[in-house]
């Protein structure tokens, strides 16, 4: 083993100590020994600040306190920044809100050491573990993003294989990937983020996979749940934008049809369950960055290496399944 690290962990905490010192605890009893923690204190409100300031002095931890919050991607960014600058080969993104099992770095890295690839998942349950949260990334031919296998028995989770992306609050990526296509897009702030980084590295020619072996628990919305309204501002803000940014022209005509047909639907479903305010914020801002996601997308569909035959391979075809919970997971927050 080499003094210096291969793999570095992202963590980010906001308003969250105690999720993230069960999640750097479950981290440091890895089987795979050779990696470094980089701890965001993602200016939390909270007293997380002195609850995690024992980490300023741990060997295995750098850690980073922010003034304000940066949201997920503007967080994360600051890692895979350090992990490029000190040649990490990996960099693995860690939701404070996830535990992982004792292999699970091991298994990611083996996955993607024996595979290829640049992106690795694995299978992603439920606190309890009595369900599945994600087995990856996918995204729908009607331009929607979702987890596969969401809410379906453990007993049912897929074998390993190539996906759409892997989940980015419990991936591994190879930091080639982020210097070949950038780092993720800070307008997201939170929410579909990964989806963007996913299919941004699809049209580049990286692949993902999951792996059945690398397993990790998490209650979705733990941090986001904490901020009335945010997720439905987060959702309709974001769904357009990587629309816009990533679906090649050959898709853009039926897709664009069939995702503002549902993106209204939504609308609608979201003004009825009260949730007029942050729906409409959402969609406001999302068109004052309309000219931001086109200048992103004459960047990104430069970069195009895969044939739109093949995007349509890894592309999902029809409505994301059940798609009520679907609906339910943006709506009841």
């Amino acid at each position: 083993m080499s003094n210096k690290p291969t793999t570095l962990i992202v963590i980010l905490n906001f308003n969250g100590w105690q999720e993230t010192l069960t999640c750097v605890d479950a981290v440091l009893k890895q089987t795979y020994k050779d990696f470094h923690i980089y701890l965001i204190e993602n200016g939390s409100k909270d007293d997380s600040i002195e609850k995690l300031k024992d980490f300023e002095n741990h060997d295995k931890i750098t850690y980073i306190k922010n003034p304000k919050n940066l949201g997920f991607a503007g967080g994360v960014n600051q890692g895979i920044r350090y992990a490029i600058e000190n040649d990490y080969e990996y960099v693995a993104l860690l939701n404070n809100d996830a535990k992982v099992s004792e292999e699970w770095l091991e298994k990611l890295l083996a996955a993607s050491k024996n595979v290829g690839s640049s992106a690795t998942t694995g299978l992603l349950l439920n606190g309890d573990g009595t369900k599945i949260e994600s087995t990856g990334d996918s995204y729908s031919s009607w331009g929607l993003p979702f987890p596969r296998q969401r809410d379906e028995d453990v007993s049912a989770a897929l074998e390993s294989g190539f996906v759409f992306g892997g989940t980015a609050g419990a991936s591994l990526y190879k930091t080639e990937l982020f210097k070949d296509i950038g780092l993720f897009d800070e307008t997201f702030f939170a929410y579909f983020e990964d989806t963007d980084i996913s299919f941004r590295a699809q049209l580049a020619g990286h692949k993902a996979y999951y792996t059945k072996d690398a397993l990790a628990y998490h209650d979705h919305g733990t941090t986001s749940s904490k901020i009335p309204g945010f997720t439905v501002y987060q959702s309709f803000k974001n769904l357009p934008l990587f629309f816009w940014k990533d679906v090649p022209l050959g898709m853009l005509f039926i897709t664009g049809i069939r995702f503002f047909a549902c993106y209204g639907l939504m609308y609608v479903r979201a003004v009825l369950r009260g949730q007029f305010v942050p729906a409409t914020k959402g969609i406001l801002r999302s068109i004052t960055l309309l000219p931001h996601a086109l200048k992103e997308r004459w960047r990104i569909q430069r970069k195009k290496r895969v044939t739109l035959s093949y995007l349509k391979s890894v592309i999902y075809s029809g409505l994301p399944p059940n798609n009520k919970r679907y609906a339910r997971r943006i709506f009841h927050r």
